[in-house]
């Protein structure tokens, strides 16, 4: 019998979602339930059991050779376990051994969310053909991941990448991680908006005040506005400088809901790269809008699998 599928979980505060893709990273199914955020570690361990088995109902189940996990951090992918900021029930949760309890003898991987969406931007996407690169979700938070002399490079806990937690500004604000100044205290959607209220950008009629509005605002011409993304974007040149200088990556692919302000945001940020990528080998640095949408989290989660059960139908090829 073929077995030439992966099943995906991808899981974050708000969905868990599920599916079965296959060696060109189409998703045949899918699955989803709403994250019980507020529960304890079984109530939301039940939502995934039932994705699974809504997964594992379909015909096509037969044919999944390995089963990747693609989960909100941090994860510790050498114990199995997992401790979701936005999941408060899950601290070192052995989520590994609830699904494998759930799949048999298959083999069950689990990388970090943007770990995640980096093997899927680095397969199928922006970072296709790159043999080193940094892919990033910025978003509620700002999380990455790495691919390294053509590999994706999850680390030994599937953390590596998470640029996040990178410290930019050392007098900066505290960060709920410990440290100071990250890159997620500037960059990420709700401190964007926080930094623009607090210098007086003031929402429209509806009262909206996330970031979007705030992109909004800058296409508009309104300078408060622009002012919170150039800061945003100066955070977020730093920290893929400081990691291009590290590893030698020569694409940076930038993904998540703030990123969906297109030249709001790009444009600073390419202008800002330039200030911080200055070493010779670091200048030819180019960073890219992602290609992969809401389903980076499922292909990538399918395409981390395949990479490390060395499953020759579904290593992602550059």
């Amino acid at each position: 019998m073929q077995t030439d599928l992966s099943a995906a979980l991808d899981i974050g505060g708000t969905k868990i979602a599920g599916a079965l893709v296959d060696a060109h990273g189409r998703l045949l199914v899918r699955a989803n339930r709403p994250t019980p955020a507020g529960g304890d570690g079984a109530t939301v361990m039940r939502a995934v059991a039932e994705v699974v088995r809504e997964l594992a109902a379909a015909p096509d189940w037969a044919r999944v050779a390995a089963v990747g996990i693609g989960s909100a951090g941090p994860v510790d992918a050498h114990a199995g376990t997992v401790s979701p900021v936005n999941i408060p029930g899950w601290r070192g949760f052995p989520l590994v051994a609830g699904v494998r309890a759930l799949v048999g003898e298959r083999p069950v991987v689990l990388v970090g969310d943007g770990v995640a969406m980096t093997a899927a931007e680095h397969w199928l996407g922006a970072a296709r053909g790159h043999a080193n690169a940094l892919c990033m979700v910025v978003s509620t938070g700002v999380g990455g991941g790495l691919v390294l002399n053509g590999r994706l490079h999850p680390g030994p806990t599937g953390n590596a990448g998470h640029i996040g937690h990178i410290s930019v500004d050392l007098d900066g604000d505290p960060c709920p991680c410990g440290a100071r100044g990250c890159v997620e205290r500037i960059a990420s959607g709700p401190h964007i908006a926080r930094r623009a209220l607090a210098d007086g950008w003031r929402p429209g009629p509806d009262g909206d005040t996330s970031a979007a509005a705030v992109a909004a605002s800058a296409r508009a011409g309104d300078r408060i506005a622009v002012r919170s993304f150039e800061r945003a974007a100066r955070a977020l040149a730093a920290g893929i400088a400081a990691t291009a200088t590290l590893v030698e990556i020569d694409i940076a692919v930038i993904g998540g809901g703030v990123a969906g302000a297109g030249d709001v945001l790009f444009a600073p940020l390419r202008s800002a790269l330039r200030d911080y990528a200055t070493l010779s080998f670091v200048q030819g640095l180019t960073v890219v809008p992602a290609q992969m949408g809401t389903d980076a989290g499922l292909v990538g989660a399918a395409a981390a699998a395949a990479q490390q059960s060395r499953l020759d139908a579904f290593v992602p090829t550059p």
